[in-house]
């Protein structure tokens, strides 16, 4: 098992590349690392050049890393390597609390087996879509007047708190913390009323996934969030962001969204995140 340097996560973000869509998440994180953006992580994988298995981890050396939820995701194209690597060395902490998203929901037998050899519980957390978005040209754009997009911004760090108390998983101090990472750092769009505050907004994760769409209740039903997944993809396509993002199963309406402005999935594809230690 090894930790990549720079040069190495540069080589490996194009190696993912030509894995999407299955590789999205990690490659995503390799994105935003590979720009500059803040993280807590480090990347560890099976073999160097030639690996099969890639892990996105806490870093250990990160202070920042022990203050958050512990997260972590990987890439495998082999099942058996990806067993190997989570009973024989350490590539997962099994002593402490973590959350692993965004893999293969195929895996789950596996890594249910894995943590019950290792007394470790389990429980699964959320299964999601995964869309894309390949090209800017499967786009298809709302029409937008000149009132509605003069009310068009990007949110500031202002508006934390209003982000962090609607988002499902906030309302807390890591939630705030979390959200004013990505809004310092990463693309988002909003839509403001006549004092400029924001009522509907489009964030993007550190794993440069789109999400955290909200619409405040009384400003709902006038298509505020097609106008903000759209305007947002069109910006990430030109800045050469992936353009992806991960759909809770049971929300329909947001999968009907994207999918209506074209987004599209891999049918035999599920993504899933489960707890670990909890």
């Amino acid at each position: 098992m090894k930790v990549l340097n720079r040069d190495e996560l540069q080589i490996a973000e194009g190696v993912l590349l030509k894995h999407l869509p299955k590789s999205f998440k990690v490659y995503g994180f390799l994105y935003g690392i590979n720009r500059n953006k803040p993280s807590t992580l480090e990347v560890v994988v099976d073999t160097w050049p030639d690996f099969r298995v890639i892990i996105c981890r806490p870093d250990p050396k990160n202070k920042r890393a022990l203050e958050i939820r512990k997260k972590v995701t990987y890439y495998t194209m082999d099942e058996q390597i990806l067993r190997k690597m989570l009973t024989e060395e350490d590539a997962f902490d099994w002593s402490t609390y973590f959350l692993l998203g965004g893999f293969d929901i195929s895996h789950a037998p596996m890594l249910k087996q894995v943590s019950s050899d290792r007394n470790v519980n389990n429980r699964g957390y959320t299964l999601v879509h995964l869309l894309y978005l390949p090209d800017s040209s499967h786009l298809l754009t709302p029409a937008v007047d000149s009132e509605l997009e003069s009310r068009i911004s990007s949110l500031n760090p202002s508006h934390v708190d209003l982000v962090n108390n609607t988002w499902k998983f906030g309302g807390n101090e890591q939630g705030y913390k979390y959200i004013e990472t990505i809004i310092s750092n990463f693309p988002s769009c909003c839509i403001t009323d006549g004092q400029g505050q924001p009522v509907s907004w489009i964030l993007v994760y550190d794993y440069c996934a789109m999400g955290i769409l909200y619409t405040l209740p009384e400003h709902r039903g006038k298509g505020y969030a097609k106008v903000l997944v759209s305007i947002l993809a069109k910006r990430l396509h030109a800045q050469g962001y992936p353009v992806y993002c991960f759909i809770e199963e049971e929300n329909v309406l947001s999968y009907r969204l994207f999918k209506n402005l074209g987004f599209i999935e891999d049918p035999s594809y599920r993504a899933a995140w489960y707890e670990f230690n909890f």
